[in-house]
C-alpha cells in the first residue's frame, strides 16, 4: 500500500489501491481455472472472476470521470477568458 503516492484525495486513493487486489484476485482465479480439480473451488474462481473484473470495469470508469479537468480531451466546453 505504501507504493503509491497520495493524491490528497482520499475515494482516488481508494480506487487506485484497489484495483492492484483485484487484478491480483482475477489472477488467482484464472489460475484456479488452468489448473484446479475441486468443482465447488471452480465455481467460486469463475465467481470472482465475474465479480472483480466488474467491479474494475467500474473503479476504472470512476477514474476517467474524476479526471481533472484540465486532463480531460476533447472537451466540449468553451474556456472562459
Amino acid at each position: 500500500m505504501s507504493s503509491l503516492k497520495s493524491t490528497g484525495n482520499n475515494d482516488e486513493d481508494f480506487v487506485r489501491l484497489m484495483l492492484p487486489r483485484h487484478q491480483a484476485a482475477l489472477d488467482m482465479a484464472k489460475t484456479e481455472l488452468l489448473h484446479g480439480q475441486d468443482p465447488q473451488m471452480r465455481r467460486l474462481a469463475q465467481e470472482i472472476i465475474t465479480d472483480q473484473q466488474s467491479e474494475i470495469e467500474l473503479m476504472q470508469l470512476w477514474l476517467r470521470q474524476h479526471q481533472p479537468q484540465n486532463s480531460q480531451s476533447g472537451s466540449s466546453r468553451p474556456k472562459a477568458y
